[in-house]
């Protein structure tokens, strides 16, 4: 089994491809490092990866890294935090575009000659970010009204993409949306604006590593986005690679789209007491106070899993305390870096 996995130095992509080497795949990675500058992968020298610096928006290139390869997995996007959406609303469209158009380009033209068996294409819960139902299902896609964000609408148009494609090429897809993954990785972003937050500036506005910083810095009282009511869904990344993988395995994810997240719903004020207490222990009074929320700060995002659980088997189980207990001190390291 062989994949290219195209952004294979981003985040969630760093999850993936060792979870597909420890599994016996072999990766052909294809990144320009354009969001963290150059990174080094635990997995850099395996003897079954091959990293190819470049652009994933170069079609011919990727199918030329396409051969041989059974799949592909198209994770290669310009993606930040809430701030990020409003800071860089066109070039996330129009960037995202060209590259969501490079990757089904290679891949229709792989399947055409008989190579490519399925594409893999990362879409995003911000699809959901105008739900009306929750906990929302796969199908509640047709019902919703698009995502006003030009970030999530341009995701959503990633599926149609793998729906066109498939319609008229009979291109197979997996469409997977990742839930707020957590985990180690982010830096700060080449170009990210800094945003301050109380005595505070951050550089990656994910909420994870934002709190964390904020609390390792000795903020108090503690600075959130609105009234901490939001409801998210925190993800392991490591649980979002295995994930994957398994959709990539599993003939039952042909042609079909997942929800892949965690079951447990948590407020962000209950996120930002959680990590206070792991930072500063039981004793030191927790107070917080609210910052003006961005726009696109959906209340709620909250996913029916079941379809992944009943087709695949697959379920997140990593609890968001373990998630805190890896993160919390690679974010200290970072901090004494200066990469943060």
């Amino acid at each position: 089994m062989k994949a290219l996995v195209t952004g294979s130095a981003g985040f969630i992509a760093g999850y993936l491809v060792a979870e597909l080497l420890e599994h016996g795949w072999e990766v052909v990675g294809i990144d320009n490092f354009s969001k963290y500058g150059p990174v080094e992968k635990s997995y850099q020298s395996h003897p079954r990866y091959r990293f190819v610096p470049g652009d994933a928006k170069d079609a011919d290139l990727l199918g030329r890294c396409l051969d041989g390869c059974d799949q592909m997995v198209a994770a290669a996007a310009r993606i930040g935090g809430i701030s990020y959406f409003h800071e860089y609303a066109y070039d996330l469209l129009a960037e995202n575009e060209r590259l969501c158009a490079a990757a089904f380009d290679a891949a229709i033209a792989a399947h055409r000659r008989g190579a490519l068996k399925r594409i893999v294409v990362l879409s995003s819960s911000m699809v959901f970010e105008n739900a009306t139902v929750f906990p929302t299902p796969e199908s509640h896609l047709r019902e919703c009204p698009p995502p006003t964000s030009t970030y999530g609408f341009q995701k959503l148009a990633c599926e149609y993409f793998a729906r066109g494609a498939h319609e008229q090429y009979g291109l197979p897809f997996t469409i997977v949306r990742p839930f707020n993954c957590v985990g180690i990785g982010e830096q700060r972003a080449i170009g990210g604006r800094e945003i301050p937050s109380g005595n505070v500036t951050l550089a990656m506005s994910h909420v994870v590593p934002d709190l964390v910083q904020k609390v390792l810095r000795g903020q108090d009282p503690l600075h959130i986005l609105g009234d901490g009511r939001q409801v998210r869904h925190y993800t392991y990344g490591g649980d979002l690679a295995r994930g994957i993988r398994i959709c990539m395995e599993r003939p039952a994810a042909l042609n079909e789209d997942f929800n892949l997240s965690t079951a447990a719903s948590t407020t962000v004020l209950e996120l930002a007491e959680m990590i206070w207490r792991k930072v500063h222990g039981p004793d030191r009074p927790f107070r917080c106070v609210s910052d003006e929320p961005f726009p696109h700060d959906v209340a709620r995002r909250v996913p029916r899993v079941e379809k992944a659980r009943r087709l695949l088997g697959f379920e997140a189980t990593t609890p968001l305390g373990a998630m805190l207990d890896e993160v919390i001190p690679w974010v200290a390291q970072q901090i004494t870096l200066g990469r943060i």
